[in-house]
């Protein structure tokens, strides 16, 4: 019995030696094995047993070369009772097998669109969040847009308020234009004498523009604000020129310095005269000479010879505004 149980547990993890009748079928076969055993250990034992001397006798001892035919035999004969039990078993499996086999490559394929669907939805999910961030910069480029075109809708408003009073600034701005032109002039008479010439020639031309039928209100008035610009950067700069001072036999040629609208400072070249032309009195008076380092300073300031610092400069006192 321990040879079938050994068999048997041998058998399970094939599942082909074992038919279906199970452990009674082999029972049944060992039985009929052992009866076997025992009818040839009879025999055996009936046969004469030949001693050292030559006489023979009757005994049940089996010799080892029988012995080891015998189990031979047995083993030989359960091998093949086997083999013949086994073959209905694999024929009864083989169905099984071949469902087990299909149920593995179902599986696989399902497995294999399972894993085709998650790479889709992650294509899918990948795509919604792009056209998201998508989405988001749009709307707030068409707030901008909104914003701009808003902006764009008052400036219409204004532009078209603008043109239906543009006949009533028309008539506005003659006057206005003629008065700017009047006190350009009187800025240049009034002002210090430096560089005459050129601003009195600007202001006439001012004049002459009022006249002038061919030129429209804006290019008139674009010419009279460009003279006052002109005028304006005067007053906030440094600058030398070559002038002569007095009349006739007395005439002295040099360097005139143009501080702003502070001071209008002669000095000849040998730095004998050094004048400064007093607005009160209308005309030049003497300079003291404790300026001439100053002023030949910035003479060289003015003539980009020396880098920009600080001078002294002589200064009237201011007065009252009438």
């Amino acid at each position: 019995m321990q040879f079938v149980d050994k068999y048997i547990n041998a058998c399970i993890p094939f599942r082909a030696c074992i038919p279906f009748r199970g452990r009674s079928g082999v029972v049944n076969v060992y039985q009929q094995i052992s009866e076997a055993r025992q009818r040839v250990s009879n025999r055996r034992s009936d046969a004469p047993l030949v001693r050292g001397n030559g006489a023979v006798s009757i005994s049940r001892n089996i010799p080892v070369g029988e012995a080891i035919m015998k189990r031979t035999a047995i083993l030989g004969s359960a091998a093949m009772v086997l083999a013949a039990l086994s073959a209905p078993a694999e024929a009864q499996f083989r169905p099984a097998l071949q469902e087990s086999e299909a149920t593995a490559r179902d599986t696989a394929k399902s497995q294999q669109r399972i894993d085709q669907l998650d790479d889709q939805t992650a294509s899918l999910l990948n795509d919604y969040r792009a056209n998201l961030k998508q989405l988001e910069a749009a709307r707030r480029y068409n707030a901008s847009l909104t914003r701009n075109i808003d902006a764009q809708e008052r400036q219409i408003a204004q532009l078209q308020e603008d043109i239906v009073n543009v006949e009533g600034l028309q008539r506005a701005m003659q006057p206005l234009m003629e008065d700017m032109v009047t006190r350009f002039g009187e800025l240049v008479n009034a002002d210090l004498p430096f560089e005459i010439e050129d601003r009195s020639a600007r202001a006439a031309r001012l004049e002459g523009v009022l006249d002038n039928p061919e030129m429209s209100a804006a290019q008139r008035y674009r010419l009279i604000v460009e003279a006052y610009q002109i005028e304006n950067e005067k007053g906030r700069t440094i600058g030398v020129n070559q002038c002569t001072v007095g009349d006739g036999e007395a005439a002295l040629s040099g360097e005139c310095l143009q501080i702003g609208r502070i001071a209008l400072i002669f000095k000849t070249e040998d730095d004998s005269t050094m004048r400064i032309w007093d607005t009160a009195q209308g005309g030049w008076t003497d300079l003291n000479r404790s300026y001439l380092q100053d002023v030949k300073f910035a003479l060289r300031m003015a003539k980009e010879q020396t880098a920009p610092d600080i001078f002294f400069a002589p200064v009237k006192p201011p007065v009252a505004a009438q």
